[in-house]
This record gives C-alpha cells, sequence and structure tokens, in this order.
C-alpha cells in the first residue's frame, strides 16, 4: 500500500469518528437555581458527570442546557446528578442533605434560611 493512500485512509477514519462524536442529544432541565453560586455548582457537577459534553445554566429562566451523548448516559440520570448537588431537576426533587448543606443564598425563596445578596 503507497503512502498517500494509507494516509488517506487514516484521514478517513479519524474523520468519520469525529463526525459521529460532534452528533450529541440535548435535554433542557428546570432548575431551582438562585445565583452564579448555584450555576457555578451545577455546571461544575454536569462536567464531572459521565457522557455530559457540555452544559450552560440560564439564570433568569432557571433552565439547564445539557448536550451528552445517548450512548453513555440519559436524561434521567442527567436530573439525579442535579439533584445530588441540592437542586430540584424538573419534577425530581432535590437531595434533602444536598439542599441543606447549599449556602443561604441558593434556598429557595420561602425556605427561612434563604438569603438574599
Amino acid at each position: 500500500m503507497n503512502k498517500k493512500l494509507f494516509i488517506a485512509i487514516i484521514l478517513a477514519i479519524l474523520s468519520t469518528g469525529a463526525m459521529a462524536q460532534s452528533k450529541l442529544d440535548s435535554v433542557k432541565i428546570q432548575t431551582s437555581a438562585q445565583c452564579d453560586m448555584c450555576k457555578e455548582r451545577i455546571e461544575e457537577a454536569l462536567a464531572f458527570e459521565r457522557g455530559v459534553k457540555n452544559s450552560q445554566l440560564d439564570l433568569e429562566d432557571k433552565l439547564v442546557t445539557v448536550y451528552y451523548k445517548s450512548s453513555r448516559t440519559n436524561p434521567e440520570d442527567i436530573r439525579k446528578a442535579i439533584t445530588r448537588v441540592g437542586y430540584d431537576a424538573d419534577d425530581v426533587p432535590a437531595d434533602q442533605k444536598a439542599y441543606n448543606r447549599l449556602p443561604g443564598c441558593c434556598k429557595k425563596p420561602g425556605d427561612p434560611d434563604h438569603e438574599t445578596h
């Protein structure tokens, strides 16, 4: 096999793999986030979640958009990851122990421990 043909085959294989990896699913999840600390905490937790490639929390509408590989995770597991750090995720309530550890500014309005900045 000549060198040019070999390189062409390798490049074709690599580009096919890159195209397959670029196909990600996405989900939008309503959270109970309140502030920039919440945003940082949720996005950091999702960064370590298997299969999650990117997440962005919009604090104005409290929606986190998550891009993920469906072969490695699913929306249900992503919601659970959010609840494990103390936040509601759609209709899945926050883990109570994790919620109790949140700073006052991250607690829901109406909670006696809620603090405003």
